[in-house]
């Protein structure tokens, strides 16, 4: 066995090799399916599935092995690995990543006709710049000092519950974040969280801005306020900023855990820069597991799947139900593989949302500590097993694959042990599992279905914490 053939499961990063599909988000990331195979984490196909980071997008990709989910490295680069279609990518905004000339000033009138004529088809001209930013809209209007936003007339002029009704009263307390930093320029979104002026939003939206860099908010009225981050998380690609304000209105956070398919939602945010843009849809289903990004920029989000059109830029927005209530925040997209022109991508009907019940508890961490807690169970897994279930990996001379006082080594579990499923869920491949088990507080006690020797057990053990 290779090195790279086993990761120690709190670490894990790489996809599983038999997935086939791809996630793109702005993040809004791409996934899609294995064969035969409900798409899940996007696995890429060697001719196919392509990444993006929301980051700055180096120039060149490294490919990743096939141990590793085969993902390609930052940019739009085809792995050569076999295809993870539910792996997600955060779409990282960067400068390298245009297409066209760099005469902003000469372009601005002609490439806003060419959005304008492009919106029709859902393509955009070569000259935009990375998945996660619209190069072509000015969003330095307005200034640091001025009044917070109001709700729009839908709020009195359309019935209470109504679309209309919650956009016009969402709206104001969801902004465009503006990045500047060596790392990669771009646009993404954020929603107030309190009105102490925290603001959430996606890690990959402002980790290029990590070690130095300016972060603007833009509220929805055109007024702007620098931002500063007081934590972050790669792990569930979460961060929270803070802005000198206290008048704005947050918006009330929902239970994600109450949400069933077939609810209807609404997406709001900055797709491609457009700000205040409001998309409606169903959940399409819960409990998707979704790794976008990749090797030191992993998540692993237990995610809300949604048909509202949901395109680059609109990672970090907030998915709202028909109260008007945070139940998720956008952070990728599904595309088809070999589906992008000029790097882009957009909406086919497949995004993901971070649960709520996920953001509260981070967001809260964050706050409090600037970082976030990972639960984890102390195993290597086996990337190279092929069989029903996810298997722990060999020991070797140098790392057992239990952790020795662990909660998997608490519990009974041995190298070579089948996990079939977890809380009830079958486990199909090792990220389903990861996703499944970060999706749940430190100190919970959980229950796996374990298989030795042929025999099925259940077993509980407590999820320990680890901080990154």
């Amino acid at each position: 066995m290779t090195e790279d053939s086993t990761r120690r499961f709190d670490e894990t990063s790489g996809a599983d090799p038999q997935d086939t599909t791809e996630v793109d988000l702005n993040r809004t990331q791409e996934i899609g399916p294995a064969p035969g195979q409900a798409p899940l984490l996007p696995p890429q196909e060697p001719a196919a599935p392509t990444w993006w980071t929301e980051a700055s997008e180096p120039a060149a990709a490294q490919a990743a092995s096939p141990a590793q989910g085969g993902h390609t490295a930052y940019g739009p680069h085809a792995s050569t690995a076999t295809p993870n279609p539910y792996a997600v990518s955060s779409p990282a905004a960067s400068s390298t990543s245009r297409g066209g000339p760099g005469w902003p000033g000469v372009f601005l009138i002609a490439g806003l006709a060419a959005l304008l004529a492009g919106l029709g088809g859902g393509l955009l001209g070569g000259w935009v710049g990375s998945t996660d930013r619209f190069d072509g809209l000015d969003l330095s209007r307005g200034s640091d000092d001025g009044s917070a936003p109001e709700p729009g007339a839908g709020a009195t002029e359309r019935p209470e519950g109504s679309v209309a009704n919650i956009a016009a009263n969402a709206t104001p307390s969801v902004v465009t974040i503006r990045v500047e930093a060596t790392g990669g320029d771009g646009t993404g979104s954020g929603w107030v969280l309190d009105d102490k002026g925290h603001v959430v939003t996606n890690n990959h939206v402002v980790s290029s801005a990590a070690s130095g860099g300016e972060i603007t908010v833009v509220l929805s009225n055109g007024k702007q306020s620098k931002a500063t981050i007081v934590g972050r998380d790669v792990s569930y690609d979460l961060a929270v900023l803070k802005v000198q304000r206290t008048d704005l209105t947050p918006l009330p956070l929902g239970d994600s855990s109450t949400v069933v398919v077939g609810d209807p939602v609404i997406a709001v945010g900055a797709p491609l820069g457009l700000e205040s843009t409001v998309t409606t849809g169903i959940v399409s289903a819960l409990n998707r597991p979704v790794t976008p990004g990749e090797a030191s920029d992993q998540s692993f989000i237990n995610a809300i799947q949604t048909d509202a059109a949901i395109n680059p830029g609109n990672s970090g927005g907030p998915l709202l139900d028909m109260k008007g209530r945070v139940i998720g925040i956008n952070t990728a997209i599904a595309r088809v593989a070999g589906s992008t022109i000029g790097g882009q991508s957009g909406n086919i009907g497949v995004g993901f949302a971070i649960p709520s019940a996920q953001v509260k508890i981070t967001v809260d961490q964050l706050i409090r500590t600037g970082k976030a807690e990972h639960p984890v169970i102390g195993v290597i897994l086996d990337r190279t097993y092929q069989g029903e279930g996810v298997k722990i990996g060999a020991d070797t001379d140098e790392t057992p694959a239990v952790t020795p006082g662990g909660p998997a080594d608490k519990a009974g579990l041995e190298a070579g042990d089948v996990i079939t499923a977890f809380e009830g869920r079958p486990m199909g491949n090792p990220d389903a599992l990861v996703v499944a088990i970060r999706s749940k507080p430190v100190g919970s006690t959980v229950s796996l279905t374990v298989v030795r020797d042929g025999k099925p057990r259940d077993v509980k053990m407590v999820l320990q914490g680890r901080s990154d």
